[in-house]
């Protein structure tokens, strides 16, 4: 099929539903929660599609993101009589989403609505919650989503666009398909969001911890490490803002005056996922994808020869967040967060392709590689088990009043020593 996930595997369980791509996972939102896309012009003639499978694949994949908050993009475009459910199969689907499913998600985005949508929704109104129903919104245009999430990061259909255009044409006076913007302006000497970790450190007089980060580390690390739910939930987008703004303006944050413990973990999160090219680096991408066909026991050291490949300042940045997520999951029995739930949540905002969104199977190999090093942190960073590379001035890595100083090995490598706290008695084998 055109287009098909390369990594979509036969033996997936739900593979006859699967390989039409009606699902895809486009990054997250202004709200740093979890989007999943659902196209309706990729679903076939309802004679090739059994509906209670697609019932059960919508179910099986939104199990892997119920716990956290996320969000939903419909796309309306070309749900016809041909392939669109009956009323009796809506109606039972709604009923089987049960509160599990609708308390986290958090929004509903309909794109390119029509008549059939406003009648339904009339038809399911007295059986839908005023509280759900709330978070449902319409957008007539592409363009109006831009607000909400990066468009650039959907895989919008090729139909659904030049469906969209078509629409901008035929109604004139309304926002044109292609909004022109101005020049991008040079950012702040002391901007925070967006920049790359090399321009941080020139900025910073050669610190190589991003002060964002280590800020919102040291806040988590000393009053947010039993927290319930941490880093699963999302935030007001206004307050987002407004204290990226303060950062990027180079003014003081003082997370206290939020009353939110999950403030700065969204702005962390937030951090992460701006950063033009990801911690990991695009290039160690598809090695990291093939880390599920390594076998078990040989996991850990497949991680430290892909780390190798980093540039020294990531991997120093990402033994620094590291060290600070398994001392998080040192805490789950309070915080419910292990390396397998942080996985979920910070695969993602690691590591994603150099075009397009990771799909829906690179999830498993991503998350599965996050978790690995969370979990096996000790393990992996080891310095022992890193070659010499390109030495880093003592000065560089540990600056006078950092939270969580390194210490530097001889390879140069700069390791973050956390808080001291009582390991796990035996360590889930992966």
């Amino acid at each position: 099929m055109a287009g098909q996930d390369p990594m979509l595997s036969t033996s997936h369980p739900f593979y006859d539903v699967a390989r039409h791509n009606i699902l895809q996972m486009a990054g997250d939102d202004h709200f740093g929660r979890r989007v999943i896309t659902f196209s309706c012009c990729r679903m076939p003639p309802s004679h090739q599609l059994n509906h209670q499978r697609l019932l059960g694949y919508l179910k099986y994949t939104l199990d892997q993101y119920v716990e956290n908050d996320y969000t939903i993009v419909y796309f309306h475009y070309s749900l016809n009589s041909q392939n669109k459910p009956s009323l009796g199969w809506l109606q039972s689907a709604y009923k089987e989403f049960d509160r599990k499913y609708k308390k986290n998600l958090k929004a509903l985005y309909v794109v390119h609505p029509s008549s059939f949508i406003k009648v339904l929704w009339n038809i399911f109104k007295p059986l839908i919650s005023h509280k759900f129903g709330k978070k449902v919104t319409y957008f007539n245009y592409l363009s109006e989503l831009q607000e909400h999430l990066k468009c650039d990061q959907l895989l919008i259909p090729p139909e659904v666009l030049r469906y969209d255009e078509k629409l901008q044409s035929l109604h004139q006076g309304r926002p044109p398909l292609s909004i022109k913007t101005p020049p991008p302006r040079p950012p702040l000497p002391t901007q925070q969001f967006g920049v790359s970790l090399q321009y941080l450190k020139d900025k910073n007089d050669g610190e190589l911890i991003p002060p964002v980060l280590r800020s919102t580390v040291t806040y988590l690390t000393e009053k947010g490490l039993r927290a319930e739910g941490l880093f699963r939930r999302s935030a007001s987008v206004q307050m987002v803002r407004e204290i990226q703004k303060l950062f990027n303006q180079g003014k003081p944050v003082n997370f206290d005056d939020y009353g939110d413990i999950h403030i700065p973990a969204v702005i962390l999160k937030a951090f992460l996922r701006e950063l033009p090219q990801p911690l990991l680096t695009f290039e160690a991408y598809e090695q990291i994808l093939g880390i599920t066909s390594v076998e078990s026991s040989l996991r850990v050291t497949c991680c430290r020869q892909i780390l190798r490949g980093l540039p020294e300042h990531n991997y120093i940045v990402l033994s620094y967040l590291m060290g600070f997520l398994h001392t998080v999951s040192q805490e789950s029995i309070f915080n419910k967060m292990n390396s397998s739930n942080l996985a979920c949540v910070f695969g993602l905002n690691l590591i994603w392709p150099s075009q397009g969104v990771s799909s829906l199977s690179a999830l498993v190999p991503l998350n599965l590689f996050t978790e690995l090093l969370i979990e096996y942190y000790e393990k992996i960073f080891s310095a022992q088990e890193v070659p010499r590379e390109h030495t880093v001035g003592t000065t560089e890595a540990s600056r006078q009043g950092s939270p969580l100083p390194a210490h530097r090995q001889a390879t140069g490598r700069a390791t973050p020593i956390l808080p001291q706290r009582p390991l796990k008695a035996a360590r889930r084998h992966l």
